[in-house]
């Protein structure tokens, strides 16, 4: 509180209008703001009351009475039309009558002003009571501090109210977390509001002072960087808003908007809201983690004892850490770090780090983000494939990836990644359409497109485009042009190869093509189409931009995107392909094999075995290892080598197969070439991998039944749902094999279910091309007869429905 000797320039006599012209000198001051500006108002109109106090205490006679601020008020933040919440508090020895008119004496000149009043008259024991009973009164005293009067009635109270409140912890808490859930539900979230509440939205003042009671029980704590600033920038511009309207209102109306930004010195109003944003983030965020580590120590202590019961001293064992990824741990509901991990020596951690905790649905570790912020070593440029690979599995993520991303982002990770995204974080969008700020619109876009990615031959530049389709917005002209210079650099900058950068700049710059076309031009205009299709250039680029089109309206809002619209934008892409297919060549046949896989086929040949070889990658930014395995054409071998590589936590990041005849030479072998990396750990040695091969074509290892031991030995985390696989038949591909394309979730195993599902169907694998893009497997089988021929439609038809059904 600001003392009375430091407001000597506006003290005020004890009637109405000495405190009221000395408040208004005091507010007009354009030197007095913010911080120093309330504590001044709040010394003031102490002083004030002060003496409104001491004269009815000696008029009527009262003795053991103090006035007592609480709430706002009792925290000395008076913003120039906020409320004055106060109570009488006695001892309980006067006379009633006395005391109903020493608080007349006190309220009257207060209303007389037309300033608003909360009051009250209790003794300790019935303010303590009202506490236990009425959770706003409870916190309102948690601030209380003494106006007038004797302080020592407050000093008590206060003791017994916060030790109440410590002591009712594990019930208040709940109470308080579900008042602020049903305040967002109705207020909205401050942060992508275009009028705002800055009071009761989520993420506003009401939260901020929630964080502080939740501090005072001493059972969890906030996390204290930037919270100060940004509940202090709130306070701003509500007294801004304030001094502007001239009325107690804390919702931020457009019409008021530009004058409250001149207020407080800002350029226009979209500087204001940017910088409202930017505060409610931090208070929404210092929420979350708040409220995640109230219901850990919650479930902790509720836990305790029938543990102890169960198992002794064995309770307080240190909870159990279940790995994720290199480097990554599952512990107590939340992703963290390994004991092992090194920040300053893995550029690539903060991304495996967020993309396996989305990918396992789970809450990140506050303390391990702040770890990779401040130890993190960068990534260079361009990025590895690994950390490449790592963004997509992030963004592909689904819903998870909302609340991991902005974890991330909330400790500076993200623009310390993609500089690009500074200019974008928490700008606003005027259009009413939208529902969500840029930055957050990009994620929303990225997990709708992640719903869409079986629908596109390359997810990861779906993904790639759907963060980055609004990178431009926020530089002068049009967003669209902007944004593709800076989607190729920022590509460029990720690793992608100069055809994917040229593919996500013309993505980024025609991602509006589509929508703006079908509902705006006539599609029976030959011209329309042509036009299209010169700018997009490829059906392989349409498809994506028709996914891109649509997640970009889906995370736009209710308003972006209907089935009428849908199908215009499916009747324009319809057309548009025919266009481009005649210039776009057939796949052809595999490729001829490399003379390591006919050395190694050679020996398969002469050992009637499968023989293997693991060979490092010679890229600088490679992601695991070759792995080359070749064997006597044999029926099972697609499932039992994918199986093997399962059993040993190896993932496929890419594979082909293929059947290979050598001359003077009797039989056939298939030769698979794989890239692989640990899941999480070191490599196996060959050795084993072979002996385990051999195993699993004799039959004398059940890779099913081990495989599906160790699922039940590690039940399936709750992430998000992927969509359901899909298997199509592509025509007019080849001549001489069936074609079947698998997208689907990557998975462990998931080569290994596929085999099996075709081998059960009697069809013979001629070739197979796998890749891994992110968090989706792309794969593509040349299937035949036994024979050796295609399979006829009927046929070809129910394998895809075969091989779906298994994966599902």
């Amino acid at each position: 509180m600001t003392s009375v000797e430091e407001n000597t320039d506006h003290t005020a006599d004890s009637g109405p209008s000495g405190y009221a012209a000395a408040r208004l000198r005091l507010l007009q001051e354009e030197s007095r703001s913010g911080p120093s500006r309330r504590s001044a108002l709040a010394g003031l109109t102490d002083e004030w009351l002060n003496a409104l106090f001491t004269t009815a205490v000696r008029e009527t006679g009262v003795r053991g009475a103090t006035l007592v601020a609480v709430g706002g008020y009792g925290r000395a933040e008076l913003s120039p039309r906020s409320d004055l919440d106060l109570v009488l508090l006695h001892d309980g020895k006067a006379e009633p009558r006395a005391l109903s008119a020493l608080a007349d004496r006190v309220w009257y000149p207060v209303w007389d002003l037309g300033l608003a009043l909360d009051h009250s008259v209790r003794t300790p024991g019935e303010a303590r009571r009202t506490a236990a009973e009425d959770l706003k009164v409870h916190l309102g005293l948690l601030d209380a501090r003494t106006v007038a009067g004797d302080a020592g009635l407050l000093a008590g109270l206060r003791t017994s109210v916060l030790a109440d409140w410590r002591n009712q912890a594990a019930k208040r808490l709940p109470e308080l977390h579900s008042l602020c859930r049903e305040r967002a539900e109705r207020a909205g979230e401050l942060r992508f509001l275009l009028e705002p509440d800055l009071k009761e939205a989520r993420g506003g003042l009401r939260d901020a002072t929630a964080l502080r009671a939740v501090a005072a029980s001493w059972l969890a704590d906030a996390p204290r960087e930037g919270l100060a600033e940004a509940r202090r920038r709130l306070l701003d511009a509500r007294d801004a808003l304030h001094l502007v309207t001239g009325r107690a209102t804390d919702r931020l109306s457009l019409q008021e908007q530009d004058q409250v930004a001149a207020q407080l010195g800002l350029l226009d109003a979209d500087a204001l809201l940017r910088e409202v944003y930017e505060a409610a983030r931090v208070v929404a965020y210092a929420g979350d983690v708040t409220w995640r580590e109230v219901g850990r120590v919650l479930r902790a202590r509720a836990a305790r004892p029938r543990l102890r019961g169960l198992l002794g001293n064995r309770g307080d064992r240190v909870p159990a850490r279940a790995p994720l990824a290199e480097g990554v741990v599952e512990s107590d509901g939340e992703a963290v770090l390994a004991l092992a991990a090194r920040p300053d020596r893995d550029p690539v951690l903060a991304l495996r780090f967020g993309a396996a905790a989305a990918q396992a649905g789970l809450p990140v570790s506050l303390h391990a983000v702040r770890r990779l912020a401040a130890q993190g070593k960068a990534l260079p440029v361009p990025w590895p494939a690994e950390a490449r690979e790592q963004l997509l599995t992030l963004l592909g993520a689904g819903e998870p990836t909302v609340a991991v991303w902005e974890a991330l982002e909330a400790e500076g990770l993200i623009t310390r990644l993609i500089p690009d995204w500074e200019r974008v974080r928490c700008r606003p969008q005027r259009n009413p359409v939208h529902t969500w700020t840029v930055d957050r619109h990009l994620i929303e876009t990225a997990v709708r497109a992640s719903a869409l990615t079986r629908r596109v031959g390359r997810p990861d530049l779906l993904l790639m485009a759907a963060l980055l389709h609004d990178i431009g917005k926020g530089w002068p002209g049009d967003h669209s042009v902007a944004g593709e210079t800076i989607a190729r650099d920022v590509a460029a900058r990720v690793g992608f190869d100069p055809h994917d950068v040229a593919v996500l700049g013309a993505l980024v710059r025609h991602h509006l093509l589509l929508i703006d076309t079908a509902t705006r031009r006539d599609l029976d205009d030959p011209a329309t189409v042509r036009a299209v299709a010169e700018a997009v250039g490829s059906v392989g680029t349409l498809e994506i931009l028709h996914a891109l089109t649509e997640a970009d309206a889906l995370a736009t809002g209710p308003a972006a995107w209907s089935a009428w619209r849908g199908s215009l934008v499916a009747d324009l892409v319809g057309r548009v392909a025919a266009v481009l297919r005649g210039t776009t060549p057939a796949a052809g046949e595999p490729e001829i094999a490399t003379t390591e896989q006919e050395r190694l086929a050679v020996e398969a040949l002469r050992t009637r075995e499968p023989v293997l070889a693991l060979q490092a990658r010679q890229e600088e930014d490679a992601v695991g290892v070759d792995l080359v395995v070749a064997v006597p054409d044999q029926p099972g071998v697609l499932p039992a080598v994918a199986g093997v590589l399962a059993l040993h936590r190896l993932t496929v990041r890419a594979a082909d197969l293929r059947s290979m005849e050598l001359p003077d030479r009797l039989g056939e072998v298939l030769v698979l070439s794989w890239r692989v990396a640990a899941e999480y750990g070191a490599l196996p040695q060959a050795a084993r991998l072979r002996t385990d091969l051999v195993r699993a074509l004799d039959g004398s290892l059940d890779v099913p039944a081990k495989l599906a031991d160790r699922e039940a030995a590690y039940p399936r985390r709750r992430g998000v749902v992927p969509p359901p696989p899909r298997v199509t038949v592509v025509p007019d591909v080849s001549a001489l094999a069936t074609v079947l394309e698998v997208r689907a979730p990557d998975a462990v195993g998931l080569l290994h279910r596929i085999g099996r599902a075709l081998e059960s169907r009697g069809v013979r694998v001629r070739s197979a091309h796998v890749s891994t893009l992110g968090a989706n497997a792309v794969d593509t089988l040349y299937v035949t007869t036994p024979e050796g021929k295609p399979l006829d439609p009927a046929e070809a038809t129910a394998l895809a429905a075969a091989v779906a059904a298994a994966l599902s």
